[in-house]
């Protein structure tokens, strides 16, 4: 057995004891694949995982881990459940429902959420946790699809300080910096506001390089300005949009994989909701949120990384 661990919510004092030999794994996408083989590889005791995904399963299984026909299954046999999933709604449904984590979940289970969902979901589902004796922490992440296959991911948690260490102990073994942001929903608050900067700036960046290229600059001679000048950012040296600069990113693999133009169009409505709740002006995260969702509804991008957006303004035709 782990140590005893305590959380006061709403004057309740559960204690929360858990067994080390057991942890589960919900969704097993672009990003939680890789998550849960790193927990596979890296944690201790066995690991239970469920995706919709046959194909995922299958290959988690082949790796050592153990199939669960069901969200309810991943939380009978695991009191430490980690759950990636695309939207609010799947976050609701796999913990709600006849077949849902809820429905067999032990007091003093441990629920990390590393989906990226509205601050207000996360806060509702903490509560439906709380109902059930449970604890809840939301935990998204950042650092996309390199990241999460070499666990160097940055998770901003949001929940119960006294649960801060427990939820450390698993997400150290996906990520290199963890976060401790504040109550249930400030996780989801931080990656939202790091989201909308990083679909801004995506844009910003394809903007200059497109203009750069029609001026005659080499893209590769410009990155080598602006990336030891003060234009450097993320989408220009780590990720950037023009293919043939940076080798091992998706601009230069037909914009495949890495993080999806439909997600980011998701996280953008997300901040934009938030704004509209807030009175907070976007004027650039609203245009950034109408550029992605265009995208999202054309069949050329919709499918492809995000960083596409230099394709769709220097009109070059995608591989």
């Amino acid at each position: 057995m782990t140590n005893d661990y305590r959380m006061l919510s709403k004057g309740v004092r559960l204690v929360c004891v858990r067994n080390a030999s057991s942890l589960g794994f919900i969704g097993l996408g672009n990003m939680g694949g890789p998550m849960a083989m790193n927990l596979l590889n890296k944690a201790k005791g066995d690991l239970w995982v469920y995706d919709v995904n046959a194909d995922s399963v299958d290959k988690a299984v082949k790796a050592g881990a153990k199939a669960a026909s069901a969200p309810a299954e991943i939380a009978e046999n695991c009191d430490r459940i980690v759950t990636m999933l695309p939207n609010s709604p799947h976050v609701m449904s796999t913990f709600g429902g006849e077949q849902g984590l809820l429905s067999t979940a032990k007091a003093g289970t441990l629920f990390l959420d590393c989906s990226t969902i509205d601050p207000a979901a996360a806060q509702t589902v903490a509560k439906m946790c709380l109902e059930k004796e449970t604890v809840f922490m939301d935990a998204p992440v950042s650092g996309g699809v390199g990241a999460a296959a070499a666990g160097t991911l940055t998770f901003m948690v949001g929940g119960p300080a006294a649960e801060f260490e427990a939820g450390q102990s698993i997400l150290q073994h996906m990520g290199a910096k963890i976060v401790a942001c504040g109550d249930v929903g400030t996780g989801q608050a931080a990656k939202i506001c790091n989201n909308m900067m990083l679909g801004i700036s995506m844009v910003g960046v394809s903007e200059t390089y497109n203009l750069g290229k029609r001026l005659g600059l080499d893209p590769k001679i410009l990155a080598s300005i602006v990336n030891a000048a003060s234009g450097r950012c993320w989408a220009s040296d780590t990720y950037n949009p023009v293919p043939g600069v940076i080798e091992g990113v998706p601009s230069s693999n037909g914009y495949a994989g890495g993080f999806g133009t439909t997600l980011m169009a998701k996280d953008l409505g997300l901040a934009q909701d938030a704004a509209t709740n807030t009175q907070s002006p976007i004027p650039l995260g609203s245009l950034a949120h109408q550029i992605y969702r265009v995208m999202s509804s054309d069949p050329r991008f919709a499918d492809k990384d995000f960083s596409s957006v230099y394709a769709l303004l220097s009109e070059e035709k995608l591989l």
